[in-house]
């Protein structure tokens, strides 16, 4: 594939990436991945997003905010460290935020209150939303709701794997549809293939967050097991071939839906 794509979630600042980072990149951008997001996933997590992105501006961009699974260790300093990280060009949505009642690495009421607080950080800065849900779909829809007003930029569901009520439920809300290599997997992701074909053209985006999630089908395999942003055209051809469409045709769509949405220069 040599269409333009674009990874809206990768975790570059993992460990995994620290001794081959240039590498990935390199790999990434003869894959024909243009463009991609540096995921934020706690505060220092975020500043070392912004940080890296700040190095290949065009190429690299961030997000900045607190993952559910970190919802634990918000402070009342957290909110103004974060409004400052947003004001950085190269970060362009708040997130990764949301709820997990899949794993509740962070008490639920805890991760129910930073994920408003994130919400009305998004509002105040009319940033796009990195969102994060798993096994909590109704709390999720009730605290976005109470908020929703106020946020006009919209936000992506990112590695979404909930059912079709859920996607009915985040496309009525106008949010975009984030696609991982979850949907290359033919025993977990086996509902979401049914679900791929639901997506209107102006609702998906792919993304591979790596390094996790690597393509289950992916041959041959990397011998360290390590997802990175090379194996994005793979997601993009499954998607293509469950959505009867040409890979070139998806490459065109998400990259444009990216660009929409977090405002990348093209």
């Amino acid at each position: 594939m040599t269409a333009a794509l674009v990874d809206i979630g990768i975790n570059l600042t993992n460990k995994s990436f620290a001794h081959d980072l240039d590498d990935v990149i390199y790999r990434a951008a003869a894959a024909g991945v243009q463009q991609q997001l540096i995921t934020g996933t706690c505060l220092a997590e975020s500043v070392a997003a912004v940080d890296l992105a700040k190095t290949r501006p065009q190429t690299l961009y961030s997000t900045a905010g607190v993952h559910p699974h970190d919802a634990k260790t918000w402070s009342s300093q957290h909110r103004a460290d974060l409004l400052q990280l947003l004001e950085q060009p190269q970060v362009v949505a708040v997130g990764e935020c949301g709820l997990d009642f899949n794993r509740d690495f962070s008490p639920r009421g805890q991760q129910e209150t930073v994920f408003a607080e994130q919400l009305s950080i998004a509002a105040e800065t009319q940033l796009p939303l990195f969102l994060h849900e798993r096994d909590a779909h109704e709390r999720f829809l009730a605290i976005w709701k109470e908020q929703s007003a106020d946020i006009k930029a919209g936000g992506v569901v990112h590695c979404f794997t909930g059912s079709k009520q859920a996607l009915a439920d985040y496309l009525d809300e106008g949010f975009y549809i984030g696609i991982t290599g979850w949907v290359c997997d033919e025993r977990r992701g086996e509902q979401l293939q049914k679900l791929v074909p639901l997506i209107p053209d102006d609702r998906l985006l792919i993304e591979t967050d790596g390094p996790y999630l690597l393509p289950r089908d992916l041959k041959p395999k990397p011998k360290s097991r390590r997802n990175e942003p090379a194996y994005l055209p793979h997601i993009a051809a499954t998607v293509a071939r469950l959505r009867s469409a040409t890979p070139e045709h998806i490459a065109a769509i998400t990259t444009d839906n990216a660009r929409t949405l977090f405002a990348l220069n093209a």
